[in-house]
C-alpha cells in the first residue's frame, strides 16, 4: 500500500495527549501542530529543487530552491487545523479550499464548499486529519483531478484507518498517503478506533 507512517518520539508523545479526553482545546491545538510538522515534511519530502546561487556576505556559493511550491488542499473544517503549520513551513504557497460534512446516517460525504487555485504541474497536498472510510478524501481526489493536472498528490493525515487506507489506494492508487498513525479499525457508526473523538469538535471547541 502506498502510505508512510511516522515515526518519531515527538509524534508518539503528541498522539498521546491528542488521544487522551482530558486534553483541553488549548493543549489539543498545540499537540496537533506539533504532529502535523512531521507529517508535512514527509508529505513534502519529494519537492524538486531549483540549482541556483546565492551571495553570502563572503562570496557567491551554489545553492538550492523549491522549483515548485506545494499547494495546501485542507479538507474543510477539520484540516485547516493542519493549514496553519503547513503555511507556517512554505510561507509562500497557495492554498484551495473543499468543505465536505458527513452525513450521520449515511456516512456519506456532502460538498457544501470549494475554492481552488490554478495547480496545474503543482505539487498537491490533502489536509485531512482523520482518514477513517476514505469517503470525504475520495471525494476531494477526484474533484482535484477533475479540475486540474497536479504534478502529484499527497494525502496527509494524523490518523487513517485500514478501511480509509484501503479505499483511497483502490481509487487512488497513485496518492501517497502520510500519517502519524494507522489506528485499528472503523466501529459501527464509521468512527476510528480508538481514534481521538471528533477531531474539529476538539479542535474548534465546538
Amino acid at each position: 500500500m502506498n502510505v508512510s507512517v511516522i515515526s518519531h518520539p515527538i509524534v508518539a508523545h503528541s498522539m498521546h495527549h491528542l488521544r487522551s479526553q482530558s486534553t483541553q482545546t488549548a493543549q489539543f491545538r498545540q499537540y496537533c501542530h506539533l504532529v502535523t510538522t512531521p507529517v508535512i515534511l514527509a508529505a513534502t519530502e519529494a519537492l524538486p529543487l531549483h540549482e541556483t546561487s546565492v551571495q553570502t556576505p563572503l562570496e557567491l556559493t551554489p545553492s538550492k530552491t523549491i522549483a515548485k511550491m506545494p499547494i495546501w488542499v485542507p479538507i474543510l473544517r477539520a484540516g485547516l487545523g493542519m493549514l496553519r503549520v503547513a503555511q507556517d513551513l512554505f510561507p509562500e504557497s497557495k492554498v484551495g479550499h473543499i468543505g465536505l460534512e458527513r452525513d450521520e446516517l449515511t456516512a456519506e460525504a456532502r460538498t457544501y464548499y470549494q475554492k481552488l487555485p490554478n495547480m496545474n504541474d503543482n505539487p498537491v497536498v490533502v489536509l485531512d486529519p482523520m482518514l477513517a472510510t476514505g469517503g470525504s478524501a475520495i471525494h476531494a481526489l477526484d474533484y482535484i483531478k477533475e479540475r486540474s493536472t497536479p504534478s502529484s498528490i499527497t494525502l496527509a493525515c494524523i490518523v487513517a484507518a485500514p478501511e480509509g487506507i484501503q479505499a483511497i489506494n483502490q481509487n487512488h492508487p497513485d496518492v501517497r498517503i502520510v500519517t502519524a498513525e494507522v489506528d485499528r479499525e472503523l466501529n459501527d457508526v464509521k468512527y476510528i478506533l480508538p481514534g481521538l473523538g471528533d477531531f474539529g469538535d476538539r479542535y474548534f471547541h465546538a
